[in-house]
């Protein structure tokens, strides 16, 4: 047959394609490793005793170090929790309602974008100093005391929700976008199942890697986010490390900043992994 003997064409090389990659990657390594391996060598280095670990074994004695950080992972569980709440059902309701819906949808939850932190932390500082003039005598002003209650100030995890929910939305519609929502709401309605089964069950089965993503997004936010708490006076994570990074506590602090980066990492790495698709045998 004519064409079958024809000599196949050459294959264009890539090297240089493949060099620039390789550049491109030892670049951006370097990039950020060097002030990462700066930072350790700081930890480790005493100009005047040489090699010590005094900075990594000082860390659970560091006053204030626990109850910062206990208090951003309560915050950050409960913004994670409050987000996903809020968007998933707002989102697969924008998903049946027809495309309308969803760019009201779209927008509510990209105007945060546009509102600086600082200015949603000055807002709030208004608020609550306009409130003891006037709420003085409702019920409404026993809430805004409540909120700002120190030992877990439930305004923060307003003001996370509301810094939040770009990023989130954003992982969750790409996630929604690569289903075909009705066909499954309906599909399952059709075996039985009421809506809330039928998004429990098929769509967010379905969306585990979209839901990881936008989990990751939240707590990396409300766990570096340190302009909201700072403006209000509360003593974060993020917060702590900044106020203490000054004298004697220096190199303790960077330690932490470490530790707490790796482990940042480490938790991107697994819900990376475990938001992938699973493979049978």
């Amino acid at each position: 047959m004519a064409g079958l003997n024809e000599p196949t064409p050459p294959r264009r090389a890539r090297t240089r394609p493949s060099l620039g990659r390789r550049a491109i990657l030892l670049v951006s390594a370097v990039y950020f490793a060097v002030p990462l391996l700066c930072a350790v060598l700081y930890t480790i280095d005493d100009p005047g005793a040489g090699f010590t670990l005094d900075a990594y074994t000082g860390i659970l004695d560091a006053p204030g170090f626990l109850p910062s950080l206990a208090m951003s992972l309560g915050l950050a569980a409960t913004t994670t929790a409050v987000v996903l709440l809020i968007l998933v059902p707002a989102m697969v309701a924008a998903r049946l309602g027809g495309p309308r819906l969803r760019a009201v949808v779209e927008v509510v939850c990209s105007l945060p974008l546009v509102v600086p932190a600082l200015a949603l932390a000055a807002g709030l500082t208004t608020v609550f100093k306009w409130g003891p003039d006037y709420l003085a005598d409702t019920p409404f002003f026993a809430t805004m005391i409540a909120i700002q209650n120190p030992s877990f100030p439930v305004v923060l995890v307003l003001a996370f929700v509301v810094l939040a929910l770009p990023l989130a939305y954003r992982a969750l519609d790409t996630g929604l976008r690569a289903l075909d929502v009705p066909t499954l709401m309906e599909a399952a309605q059709n075996n039985g199942a009421s809506r809330i089964r039928a998004v429990v069950t098929v769509i967010l089965p379905n969306l585990r890697g979209a839901l990881l993503s936008a989990i990751a997004l939240t707590l990396a936010l409300v766990l570096g986010e340190f302009t909201v708490p700072s403006v209000l006076g509360f003593q974060t994570f993020a917060v702590w490390i900044v106020n203490s990074s000054n004298g004697a506590q220096g190199p303790v602090t960077i330690a932490i900043s470490m530790i707490s980066l790796l482990l940042t990492w480490a938790l991107l790495v697994v819900l990376s992994a475990s938001g992938g698709p699973r493979h049978r045998a």
